[in-house]
């Protein structure tokens, strides 16, 4: 994927100001984007596989913020994501995102996801969420060393995935598109709570996720994933990401986050986690 610029530097952004970037045509308004649950969006249970939702809203709120400001902007942050029902396969999507709060360099974009059943018209709301995105120079976002955290051990199971960053995961600054970034923590999510409960999961909820440093093309990213709370049916599983330069061997964290995960029955309605 190729599209916005999602990645995040927090804490090292230019001293952009958006306070007085505002396109009342732009921000007034929703911002509406369409998209169809194809099979490849999809998971094993025919439903909208939770990352690739992620991605759809991420994607939508860099349009919104970047109509708004007309500057350069980047993923800080998301968090409250809510899953409220599950979106079959074949059902439209309609997104809408809206800026809610702008800071002094920064702002915050509302995006909530309806689906709709292209038979019967019968729409509902499905997930809704926030992220805050933070305006750059035209130069790439600038890259903050954070200390890799790989390696240390709490005694709790890990699930440990990495993917190459090609051509084709990157937006056009070079580095790893946050949609895509989302996807992948998504997915390490979805294999770690799997893994514990032995039985099917889909994700019900996203808390807060921060970009830390940008994911350069070329770089490996490492996802270390582990369930770190377990309720009745639920499972909290937090995933950290890092990405390691393949010739110096350097690597530092990227991305952390934390999702929420519920364990289903074969009737398709959530069951107690195993202990």
């Amino acid at each position: 994927m190729s599209h916005a610029s999602t990645q995040a530097v927090v804490g090292t952004a230019p001293d952009v100001s958006v306070e007085n970037l505002r396109h009342p045509a732009a921000d007034e308004a929703a911002t509406v984007m369409i998209d169809v649950v194809f099979p490849e969006s999809a998971n094993h249970h025919g439903t909208l596989f939770g990352g690739a939702a992620l991605s759809m809203m991420d994607k939508l709120a860099f349009v919104v913020a970047t109509r708004c400001t007309r500057r350069r902007m980047v993923t800080a942050c998301s968090g409250g994501i809510d899953f409220v029902t599950p979106i079959q396969q074949g059902r439209l999507v309609e997104l809408r995102g809206r800026v809610v709060r702008r800071g002094r360099r920064s702002l915050d974009v509302e995006v909530g996801l309806v689906a709709e059943d292209l038979g019967s018209g019968e729409r509902s709301h499905s997930l809704n969420g926030r992220f805050t995105l933070v305006a750059v120079d035209d130069d790439a976002p600038r890259q903050r060393a954070v200390p890799a955290t790989a390696g240390e051990d709490d005694g709790g199971e890990r699930t440990t995935m990495v993917e190459p960053v090609f051509p084709g995961h990157t937006n056009h600054l070079g580095t790893l598109y946050g949609g895509q970034a989302l996807a992948w923590l998504g997915k390490a999510a979805f294999v770690a709570a799997s893994r514990r409960a032995r039985m099917p999961v889909v994700m019900a909820a996203s808390e807060r996720i921060d970009f830390h440093a940008p994911v350069l093309e070329g770089e490996l990213v490492e996802l270390d994933a582990r369930v770190v709370r377990v309720g009745n049916a639920s499972m909290c599983v937090e995933v950290s990401m890092h990405a390691e330069d393949l010739l110096s061997g350097q690597r530092r964290l990227c991305t952390r986050g934390r999702f929420t995960m519920v364990a289903l029955g074969y009737d398709g309605r959530p069951v107690p986690v195993p202990r």
